[in-house]
């Protein structure tokens, strides 16, 4: 039995989620049970209450607003609690087309991916503007590079997830999950792929940044460090080297003119190029520290994947031994249980 669970982040969308919940699909071939999280992350309005009116089946509060890769990574963690054996992410703005998740996990579905990013055709999006274009396609670009794979879409935030790709996926971003989430992922071999979806002009701006510099600057430095994790060796010692021999062209001036018998004028460049060349031995032994705790990071989330199963497994023999409604999130500081009436169990 293959279980769908459809995850939708939302920040005050009580007006526009029941148009979101209506256009998902209710059956899809190869999926034999289709349900709907909703990770109401903070909202000051009745964002839970209308999830709950449109029978959702798993709703995840959050008591205060934790930003987009939170609401994420909290709605990975409870659809895999659920029992999700594909986790489908889309948006509650009505950008995407949700009739397109039934071509989005056809490639799990056919164990030809871990992880399908719905292809928005970026380049020739007719609903982004000229400016929002080029700006996808360069950024696209960039972590297409960085993470080794093939994706032409790469912020898309409608994207299919296996069990076995959510389990080995941590999110540690504060801004937004999908550039760190295809680093990691690139960097974990996972097999990811593209589908092209439609899209629908959205009637709102987004929540997630006030204005296109800052989201620039805020991805930039998610891209950043989520590169850096993976790779801290070749960027420390890249940069040591670098600053190494940028401090020995000084060097070489001075002693150029030193070999000329003007060395007295120019003892300046030596003291620069030695510091320069002093900061790259000391950046390229914190790479090697750095990759140290790469490694050590390697390690640990190899371990969580294996707590993460060894859960699955606990949990399937509780339901097996002992016939039990369990909650549809487990509890965590900051998530407000819910009631009975809001919640249902899982099956």
């Amino acid at each position: 039995m293959t279980r769908l669970i459809i995850q939708i982040p939302c920040l005050n969308e009580a007006d526009d989620l029941p148009a979101a919940l209506a256009a998902l699909p209710r059956e899809i071939p190869g999926i034999d049970e289709i349900e709907v999280l909703i990770i109401d992350d903070g909202s000051d309005d009745n964002t839970s209450e209308v999830a709950a009116r449109w029978g959702v089946h798993h709703i995840v509060r959050h008591r205060r607003n934790r930003g987009l890769a939170h609401a994420f990574q909290s709605g990975l963690d409870a659809c895999l609690s659920a029992g999700a054996d594909i986790i489908v992410n889309t948006d509650a703005d009505g950008q995407y087309e949700g009739a397109d998740i039934a071509d989005l996990v056809q490639p799990i579905l056919r164990n030809e991916a871990d992880i399908v990013i719905g292809d928005r055709g970026v380049g020739k999006n007719a609903h982004f503007g000229p400016i929002k274009r080029r700006l996808q396609t360069l950024g696209s670009a960039v972590v297409r590079k960085l993470s080794g794979t093939d994706i032409t879409d790469a912020v898309s935030g409608f994207r299919a997830i296996s069990r076995e790709a959510a389990q080995r996926i941590t999110i540690t971003t504060e801004f937004s999950y999908t550039t760190d989430m295809l680093i990691q992922a690139g960097r974990k071999r996972m097999a990811i792929t593209s589908v092209p979806v439609r899209t629908h002009p959205t009637l709102r701006p987004s929540r997630l940044f006030r204005s296109i510099p800052r989201f620039i600057m805020q991805t930039g430095v998610t891209i950043a460090r989520a590169y850096t994790t993976y790779n801290a060796l070749r960027v420390f010692v890249g940069t040591g080297l670098f600053l190494a021999f940028a401090g020995l062209a000084p060097i070489l001036r001075f002693l150029w003119f030193f070999m000329n018998g003007d060395g007295q004028g120019h003892i300046q460049s030596l003291i620069v190029g030695g510091v320069l060349m002093i900061l790259g031995a000391l950046v390229a032994v914190m790479g090697m520290l750095a990759d140290l705790i790469t490694t050590n990071r390697k390690l640990m989330e190899t371990t969580l994947h294996k707590v993460r199963k060894l859960e699955e497994q606990l949990a399937r023999h509780e339901k097996d031994s002992v016939a039990l409604d369990l909650p549809s999130v487990s509890a965590e500081p900051g998530t407000v249980p819910l009631t009975p009436v809001e919640r249902k169990a899982v099956r």
